[in-house]
């Protein structure tokens, strides 16, 4: 089969993780590059993609299968829009804008043309977490009463990013909500949420750290802790409780943090051309980046504001 042909819209910190990962794919090539901004497309390397300083022209020169979209969360309902007025296939990253709405809008508009839409939540592609999902199914650790992820990062992104981010629950907590949704098969209901008050570098509306507890439709409790700052780099684990049974997975985690990271992104790209290709959805959708969307709204609202 024909190497699947991806448009790269945004080329900063998360789109060039992906160049990165997808570089090592024999069924994905990043064909052209969409970078409003100069200094950052001079500064990508050398990969025989096409550069381009918007997304017009990337989509004028044609020839693409599909596109993956790394531009800032603000950007992501608009950039959807013209995706599907092209009639492209969409691989977004998290979180598909930065409130329910927008990614309730996304999913309506991908759907109605009868597009494919998949969102970058690469949790679900890590060989760790896709066994424990298994071992959660089949019952080996019995009825779930609780559930606890964590993100750390080991320093706070940039300005521009924190910028357009949304905060630190949609930001960072998308994705221990969409995790925690997925593995235990229930949606979340309420919650409650404490934001830090001390951070080395204060930015308004993104502490250094957020953690939220919350009810699960079934019943679990779910921790959700995040924090901006770790002395071991990008970190994330998850721990599951059950009536049978426990189970830790240090998914992300020295010294294979960045070996894992990247074999995810570049299945999970690999996944999405098998998608938009006519193959079944593997990943996630526009309703799973609603759902999470929502869980990261209503910790921010609880947090009092300050985390969003």
């Amino acid at each position: 089969m024909a190497i699947f042909k991806l448009g790269l819209v945004g080329a900063g910190r998360m789109g060039q993780n992906h160049l990165k990962a997808i570089a090592g794919s024999d069924v994905v090539q990043v064909a052209a590059i969409a970078e409003p901004a100069e200094a950052t497309r001079a500064r990508l390397p050398k990969s025989g993609a096409v550069l381009h300083a918007d997304l017009d022209s990337m989509l004028e020169a044609g020839g693409l299968d599909g596109v993956l979209v790394c531009a800032p969360s603000d950007l992501h309902l608009d950039t959807v829009r013209r995706l599907v007025a092209a009639g492209l296939p969409i691989l977004c990253e998290k979180p598909l804008g930065v409130i329910p709405s927008e990614a309730l809008e996304a999913a309506k508009l991908a759907a109605d043309a009868s597009l494919p839409l998949q969102i970058g939540f690469w949790r679900r592609f890590v060989p760790m977490l896709k066994t424990l999902k298994k071992r959660i199914d089949a019952g080996e650790l019995g009825d779930l009463y609780a559930i606890a992820c964590f993100q750390w990062d080991g320093q706070p992104p940039g300005a521009y990013f924190r910028t357009h981010s949304g905060g630190i629950f949609v930001d960072m907590g998308v994705h221990e909500f969409d995790q925690a949704r997925w593995l235990s098969g229930q949606e979340f209901v309420s919650s409650s949420s404490l934001a830090s008050g001390v951070a080395e570098e204060p930015w308004p509306g993104d502490p250094e750290s957020a953690h939220a507890l919350a009810q699960l439709s079934q019943g679990t409790t779910a921790v959700i802790s995040l924090g901006r700052r770790f002395p071991l780099g990008d970190v994330c684990k998850v721990e599951v409780f059950g009536t049978k049974g426990w189970e830790e997975c240090r998914f992300l985690w020295p010294p294979t943090a960045d070996e894992t990271f990247f074999e995810a992104l570049k299945v999970q790209a690999e996944s999405f051309a098998r998608y938009a290709r006519g193959g079944p959805r593997e990943g996630a959708g526009g309703d799973d980046a609603a759902a999470a969307l929502g869980a990261a709204e209503r910790a921010a609202s609880a947090a009092g504001g300050g985390a969003a």
